[in-house]
């Protein structure tokens, strides 16, 4: 039987979505199979966004049908058959997991104290733990302005009596506590909190061993997106950029004044509403936030359902914006009283919301405490995402600097902010600053934590080039030469390393491998006693990970750079903490071929023994010998290797490539790589298709390896 618990609150507007993701993240990355269960429906008539951010969750493998209890109707027509329902719906899903994070109601009826007591009964049918969420903010919203999506501060005493009131609820209907948050806590009293959390919990008799933790107010995942805004006003985007509906509108202007009472009142973030006959204030609006010198707004919204006249529209389309403007029929009044009730809502659409949301709950919640608290004990398997979790803590607990030539790329960009939010790394961005830090406002992610440096810098071109021209001395190159080369940034990047300005560099979204490395190879040079760069992939198979190599740089080895590759890859994968066990891979296994190919395989296993003799390695051997136990038994039996590999080592790149692309399509293996492997200092390449999470996944592999050197 699946591990479950009961995530609820005593009111609405608790901030349950971030508990809840942040509880199925923990859980994600201890246990293989998790699932998520809704168990009231938040409306009948559209979609619940809240489960449906937990099913896109990389961990979660069910239908988003089979993931919801009953709908608000249904309780109310028969609470009993209702929770019946309930019961069999969750069963389903229970039996398909190892653990389910099931969410309670949301509070979109009419507030009443009995919402509490049926989520409470339905915790005790199911027979799941409950993870009682206490609102650290009133429910009511405040009318300023630049507080938009924020509310008052609760102080620790009124924190205290509703859990005396929740709590009371809990026991009445025998439902177990598990833990207490507070979330929206007063990020100034947090620990103050959490102590008069705790007072409440134990002056109503539960037991000392239940835990408390308080989260954080934090101002982006409470404010509303633009697509909320545009959603609560019944608008339209009449133009700009569709990517940017989902950046936080942090406060509203109402612009009912001239323009040049206007401009002074702009605010950093905020969503402008402008009367639809107000052409001239709504041109001085986007002048202004183009021009650099005025605060970058979220959005415009225009109201009152005017047809802008075809000049102004001609105009709009020559400046060519990228800002959304959306139209409304509403009236200004309505429409800031709409804005102003607008809430945010936590969507897998939005990084920065998505990153802020995990990194509050790491940063506030011990998960190793949850997870033993939940019985959770970490699994022998491991799965992809588990394996790249296991590479973020790592990076983290270390953290190293790490360039990023690319600066103008947006999906380097986005990996970056979610790199700074989690605290994988400190970064350095190549670019020009003012441009980097615009795009990144313009997609509506914070790269504020990183540096961001013009390969063009002065200081940093001269000493650049003084040392590329020592290095390259004995090739003709001058200082001249040498000042034009490092303005490369893959040079410039390198040079980074190598001078100890960075730890390590991960590059080749827009660039090709050969100019990602080709400074590597000229600067920071390989390791003594390696007579080749390499690489590996790692190979995140459904139960396991793999590595193999080359599968990127030396098309056709010798017997001397297979040796030194199969070394390379065992100790790349005891760095990630797999057990080397080396296969090199040929057509045939053991004695029963031969030929030239055989033969270098051979030849290089043999020096594998003598140079590494610590090291558990066969060869050749064929693939199936390998990798299955039962074939294994068969063709090479006693092998401490055969059946049991974990490196293999191909005998060509022809090989290698298309096995780990075979792997990857077929099997569905996540492959993370290439990781190069042979150098002095980390240098690491992307794809030209990399995604977002490549991204991220190959700046902690960097780190990781930096943390070795």
């Amino acid at each position: 039987m699946a591990r479950s618990i009961y995530i609820t609150s005593a009111e609405g507007h608790s901030g349950k979505s971030t508990v809840a993701l942040g509880v199925l993240d923990a859980l994600s990355h201890a246990t293989p199979r998790v699932g998520v269960f809704r168990a009231i429906a938040r409306s009948t008539v559209e979609r619940d966004y809240i489960l449906e951010m937990l099913l896109d969750h990389d961990g979660v493998d069910l239908a988003y049908d089979e993931c919801i209890g009953v709908t608000y109707d249904d309780v109310r027509q028969d609470p009993d058959a209702a929770l019946a329902t309930i019961v069999e719906r969750y069963k389903a899903v229970e039996a398909q997991c190892d653990a389910v994070v099931v969410v309670g109601s949301d509070y979109t009826d009419v507030g009443s104290p009995a919402e509490l007591a049926y989520n409470a009964r339905i915790a005790a049918n199911l027979g799941t733990p409950v993870l009682l969420v206490l609102g650290g903010r009133s429910v009511q919203p405040q009318t300023q302005p630049e507080q938009l999506g924020s509310s008052l501060a609760r102080t620790p005493a009124e924190m205290g009596q509703i859990a005396d009131l929740a709590l009371a609820e809990l026991q009445h209907e025998r439902a177990q506590l598990f833990a207490v948050i507070a979330n929206r806590a007063d990020p100034v009293r947090t620990e103050e909190t959490i102590s008069a959390v705790r007072r409440a919990v134990r002056a109503s008799g539960v037991r000392s061993v239940v835990p408390v933790w308080a989260i954080p107010e934090d101002r982006y995942l409470v404010a509303p997106s633009m697509r909320g805004i545009m959603r609560a006003v019944d608008g339209e985007l009449l133009s700009g950029d569709p990517d940017r509906l989902t950046r936080e509108a942090l406060a509203v202007v109402v612009a009912g004044m001239s323009m040049v009472n206007v401009l002074p009142r702009l605010l950093e973030g905020a969503v402008v509403v402008i009367p639809a006959d107000r052409s001239e204030v709504l041109l001085a609006t986007l002048l202004a936030n183009a021009s650099g010198t005025f605060p970058s707004i979220s959005g415009i919204v225009l109201n009152g359902g005017f047809e802008l006249p075809e000049p102004v529209t001609r105009l709009l389309d020559g400046l060519n914006s990228n800002v959304p403007i959306i139209t409304t029929k509403l009236g200004t009044f309505e429409t800031a009283v709409r804005i102003m009730n607008t809430r945010g809502r936590l969507a897998a659409d939005s990084q920065r919301r998505y990153d802020t949301a995990l990194a509050l709950f790491e940063q506030s919640v011990d998960i190793e405490e949850l997870l033993v608290a939940f019985g959770v004990a970490r699994a022998t398997v491991v799965t992809p995402l588990m394996f790249e979790f296991q590479l973020i803590e790592r990076a983290r607990a270390q953290r190293k600097r790490i360039v990023l030539p690319e600066g103008d790329d947006d999906r380097v960009l986005r990996a970056a902010a979610t790199v700074l939010k989690r605290g994988i790394a400190d970064l350095v961005i190549l670019g020009e600053p003012f441009e980097v830090r615009a795009r990144a406002i313009e997609l509506g992610i914070d790269i504020q934590g990183a540096e961001v440096l013009s390969p063009l810098d002065a200081v940093h071109v001269h000493r650049f080039a003084q040392e590329y021209a020592r290095l390259r001395a004995h090739k003709g190159v001058t200082l001249e030469q040498a000042a034009d080369t490092v303005t490369d940034v893959s040079y410039f990047g390198t040079l980074m390393v190598h001078l100890g300005l960075a730890d390590g560099m991960v590059s080749g979204a827009a660039h090709t491998t050969a100019h990602t490395i080709r400074p590597a190879f000229e600067i920071i040079k390989t390791r003594a006693g390696v007579s080749v760069v390499s690489s590996v992939f790692l190979m995140a198979l459904a139960d396991r990970v793999l590595v193999y190599g080359d599968c990127a740089v030396i098309p056709d080895p010798t017997s001397e750079q297979l040796a030194d590759i199969a070394i390379s890859s065992a100790a790349t994968a005891a760095q990630f903490g797999i057990e080397p066990r080396v296969a090199m891979l040929s057509y045939s296994t053991g004695e029963s071929g031969s030929g030239a190919d055989v033969e270098k395989v051979r030849t290089a296993t043999a020096l594998v023994r003598e140079r590494a003799p610590e090291l558990l390695v066969e060869g050749p051997i064929q693939y199936d010998a390998a990798a299955d136990a039962a074939v294994a038994a068969a063709k090479m039996p006693g092998s401490e290797v055969a059946g049991r590999a974990t490196v293999f080592v191909f005998p060509d790149l022809n090989t290698g490539n298309n096995t780990y692309k075979a792997v990857q399509r077929s099997a569905g293996a996540v492959a993370i790589g290439p990781v190069l492997q042979g150098l002095n200092k980390p240098i690491n390449d992307l794809s030209r298709g990399a995604l977002v999470d490549d991204i991220v996944n190959t700046i902690a592999i960097t780190a990781i390896q930096a943390q070795g050197e």
